[in-house]
């Protein structure tokens, strides 16, 4: 994989005789089907303008460029994605659209494709994840619906490569719809007045009319930037007429009109069998209650204890045992300590094996402690992926979102904050708001630890037992809680509506889950290994000059004082700001040895876990939200972990609880 600047992208993409867009909706597949086009090699760019990354590569049977576009909801943006979508639906130079659908939700799908139909442009009709549509009764009459249509469907099964012949062999004869769809009168009047201004385009002006009229009045420059002011204004008072003669927005009276055919279109070519097993039964009622507001929550508890068991319990317990005790002090360090201990300069021997050294600090913490447990963790995040539990998370947390002023599509950053904060801040820019991408920001920087760290804090929880990791999980949802429903109150703006796609359970293929937790694990030993020793080094030489010392003492009113933690706990949280994870396996190492009783290690817990997000989500957070609100976050959340860890130890303590 190669990344480009969008210069190069848009001279790769002009240097191809035919380029295909790969649209879709969220979750049908899209990813994989580029994946089976193109083969590995793609490149990866920004689009002009924005920050948007979109992937392109070439047809591994076929002369064409494919191009996989963001997920569209629908053809009206609501969102940058979303944005970027329409703008490279309207550009010239394409040959053809590829939709990826639901083919267990038909509906869902053929409402997209009757919209994009209306584009004229050639298209083809990929139906996947056809398997699971079989599995619950659908049978799908794609010939007929091809000729209704008048685009050639095809049904595939990504995962499995099924299919791929004939979508390739679709793709080279594409098909312009010729499916039409009527509208109210007053509608295709305002049809007619918008295409009468608008230039020629490589798209249909229907489609751009209908675009327009389901659209905001406040999108309307940015989907026809290229048109001059005067027309723009022209369009902008034919919406407002049309408006003024219904009672509904128009986007719903467009819709309405969509959705009757697209009823049509199930009646007739999607069949459905009667009578559902006992086990279809059974699957269905559990997808039900992973959704639901309160059953939910048994469900979400009863993930937890699984997690917990496997990572905290198994990996952080037998196998770094195993790893610290047997690998490492047994078979590993003392022949290293004897190699190192010829070296006649002391500093340098010290730099690696001493009190701070490389090898007796930096690569046992790395990997003999915090590796295990976060492989672990990556094995057992990747089958909750795969099982398809991880959207009816966000479904079922939906509505405590709200609470927050977030939408619900908020939950998808925050979900994936539980594998790594960096990425998921990067993933907030599909929120629709400005205001739901500050708010969700923070939330991550605050409160969101990353799989790393989850794993090592799950190790500690193995020992200060279920009633404490209940009480921590309670503590930080609190604590988002009132601190998301604050900032609400204080950031100005409105919440997005949240709509998403529920795949079904499945259950999770072992060679993706080994794939993925291979992949994960090699970006740890790549990225996090080399932060620890840098860390470990930084620990070396303020140890050295007396710096560290100085920090220490400067923080033992916090630390000490405040906290009541070990003077070596400051330790920790210096490292964590390079790694999270670092600085949760120094409190690891210093509850195993019997540094800290089990109510300071609660303690330390709870405020590394709110404490600053590491240096590389720091670095992002600059660049998707400007350093004066990347400032603020930091200066919140570093004030906000110390306040909120110290009025839980007295709490604690006045309280007389102890784990």
């Amino acid at each position: 994989m190669e990344c480009h600047d969008s210069g190069a992208m848009l001279r790769e993409i002009s240097s191809f005789n035919k380029k295909y867009l790969l649209v879709g909706q969220p979750n049908v597949g899209k990813s994989v089907i580029f994946s089976l086009l193109t083969g590995k090699y793609v490149n990866v760019s920004n689009y002009p303008g924005t920050t948007v990354e979109i992937m392109s590569g070439k047809s591994a049977e076929s002369d064409y460029l494919v191009v996989d576009t963001p997920g569209l909801g629908s053809i009206v943006p609501r969102s940058e994605d979303e944005m970027v979508s329409i703008r490279m639906l309207m550009s010239e130079g394409i040959s053809g659209l590829v939709q990826v659908g639901d083919a267990k939700n038909m509906r869902r799908t053929l409402l997209l494709t009757l919209t994009l139909s209306e584009a004229g442009v050639p298209m083809v009709l990929d139906l996947n994840m056809a398997d699971e549509a079989e599995r619950r009764g659908y049978r799908i009459q794609v010939e007929e619906l091809s000729r209704h249509l008048g685009i050639p469907v095809v049904m595939t099964v990504a995962t499995e490569k099924k299919g791929k012949e004939e979508l390739i062999k679709a793709m080279n004869s594409p098909g312009v719809p010729s499916i039409t769809i009527g509208y109210d009168k007053k509608i295709e009047d305002a049809i007619v007045e918008i295409e009468n201004i608008l230039p020629e385009s490589p798209v249909s002006k229907r489609f751009i009319a209908l675009t327009l009229l389901s659209a905001n009045l406040s999108m309307v420059d940015e989907i026809i930037s290229h048109v001059d002011s005067e027309k723009r204004q022209q369009i902008k008072k034919i919406i407002l007429k049309t408006q003024a003669a219904y009672s509904e927005p128009l986007s719903q009276v467009i819709m309405q009109s969509r959705t009757a055919l697209v009823e049509k279109l199930v009646r007739d070519h999607v069949i459905r069998r009667e009578g559902v097993s006992i086990t279809k039964r059974f699957i269905y009622s559990v997808e039900d209650i992973s959704t639901h507001p309160i059953l939910g929550l048994f469900v979400l508890a009863f993930v937890l204890y699984l997690l917990y068991e496997f990572v905290g319990v198994f990996a952080a317990g037998t196998v770094v045992d195993f790893f610290e005790g047997t690998v490492f002090e047994k078979y590993l360090i003392p022949p290293l300590v004897k190699i190192f201990s010829v070296i006649p300069i002391k500093l340098v021997r010290d730099f690696f094996i001493g009190k701070y050294g490389q090898i007796t600090m930096g690569l046992t913490y790395a990997i003999s402690i915090v590796f295990p447990i976060v492989t672990a963790f990556f094995i057992a995040f990747s089958i909750l992926e795969d099982s398809g539990y991880l959207p009816r998370l966000a479904v079922m947390l939906n509505r405590g979102f709200s609470k927050m002023g977030l939408s619900g599509k908020a939950v998808v950053p925050m979900v994936l904050g539980l594998g790594c904060g960096t990425m998921a801040t990067l993933v907030t820019r599909v929120l629709e708001t400005r205001r739901e991408r500050i708010i969700t920001t923070l939330l991550l920087a605050l409160g969101i630890p990353c799989s790393a760290q989850l794993g090592v804090i799950l190790g500690m929880f193995a020992v200060l037992g279920n009633k404490a990791l209940i009480f921590f999980f309670t503590l930080i949802a609190v604590q988002l809680l009132i601190v998301g429903y604050l900032a609400s109150k204080i950031i100005p703006g409105t919440s997005a509506v949240f709509v998403t796609e529920v795949p079904p359970y499945r259950v999770p293929r072992i060679s993706n889950v080994l794939t993925k937790t291979y992949y994960r694990a090699k970006w740890f030993l790549k990225e996090a290994v080399p932060l620890f020793l840098i860390g470990t080094a930084f620990l070396f030489f303020a140890d050295l000059t007396g710096l560290l010392n100085a920090i220490i003492k400067f923080a033992s009113p916090v630390v000490v004082g405040w906290l009541n933690l070990p003077p070596k706990a400051t330790e920790a949280f210096i490292v964590g700001f390079l790694r999270r994870d670092y600085g949760a396996a120094g409190l690891f190492v210093m509850f195993e040895k019997g540094m800290m009783d089990t109510l300071q290690a609660f303690v330390s817990l709870i405020t590394i876990t709110l404490f600053i997000p590491c240096l590389a989500n720091l670095l992002v957070i600059i660049k998707e939200r400007g350093a004066k609100i990347a400032a603020a976050i930091f200066s919140f959340v570093f004030s906000y972990a110390f306040f909120a860890g110290g009025i839980i130890n007295i709490a604690l303590r006045t309280l007389g609880v102890r784990f």
